[in-house]
């Protein structure tokens, strides 16, 4: 009899639980992220960030030496720089510029696309590129040589594999948000490349000129960095309001 008033009790604080929250009184929302939806980005009212990486040294690059492997030697015909800075007429190449803060609400879908990571010339191609996290990322052997991708995360799963035929491709996928993720081959020490892994698509790599891009942002005040394998990092807070375009501008000075 007493087990039976037990549950009854318990019965009653239930359904007086359940009222309560019926009329949204006194039980909190739930506090997991995974359980608040995200708002979704308006493309009508998005503006974006627009602006030029500016280095103030000189190109520090040396010849990269191909002895050591001769079909290597082969694929060029002059010398051939490492690409660590890659500096002309005032401005900085290969620095990758994306939104670290303020995309918080936001949740993105992964691309179905895939992201190339090629080996061409015993050389990484692109040198500094991006990728959302889950997204399939493609190595490939272009060279009649053999290579070995040797990835070397910190937040995800480091791996090492042989390529040593043209033409081969393997698929990876970096869970988690990482900036960055260094690439090397363990056959040509020489090799490098730059892999940068975020929970959304707005990033950009430098071109020639400096110039870089984060379009479709939407309406906010953001902490963006740019990132050089040598130089360091630098960050600035930018403020995007509706379908306009801010401009900004990374000055980096020479390596001490």
């Amino acid at each position: 009899m007493r087990r039976n008033h037990r549950w009854i009790v318990l019965a009653l604080a239930l359904a007086s639980l359940a009222a309560c929250a019926g009329e949204g009184g006194d039980v909190p929302e739930a506090s997991d992220p995974a359980e608040v939806a995200a708002s979704p980005v308006d493309e009508a009212t998005a503006g974006g960030i627009r602006g030029t990486v500016r280095y103030a040294g000189p190109d520090t690059d040396t010849p990269i030496d191909f002895k050591a492997d001769p079909k290597c030697a082969g694929m060029h015909q002059g010398p051939v720089d490492t690409g660590a800075v890659d500096a002309r007429d005032g401005h900085l190449a290969n620095v990758f510029v994306y939104v670290k803060s303020g995309l918080e609400k936001y949740k993105f879908p992964v691309p179905a696309d895939k992201k190339v990571l090629d080996q061409q010339g015993c050389l990484y191609q692109p040198r500094v590129s991006g990728i959302m996290a889950g997204q399939t990322l493609v190595v490939k052997n272009s060279d009649a040589t053999v290579h070995n991708v040797h990835a070397l995360p910190k937040a995800n799963r480091e791996f090492n594999s042989s390529q040593p035929f043209a033409n081969m491709e393997l698929e990876k996928q970096f869970d988690k948000p990482e900036v960055m993720v260094h690439f090397k081959c363990d056959v040509h020490r020489w090799m490098s490349a730059w892999l940068g892994v975020l929970p959304h698509p707005y990033y950009a790599v430098s071109a020639a000129d400096g110039a870089f891009s984060l379009d479709k942002l939407p309406p906010g005040t953001y902490t963006v960095e740019a990132w050089h394998e040598t130089l360091g990092t630098q960050t600035q807070q930018v403020t995007v309001s509706s379908k306009q375009t801010a401009e900004i501008t990374f000055d980096f000075p020479p390596k001490a």
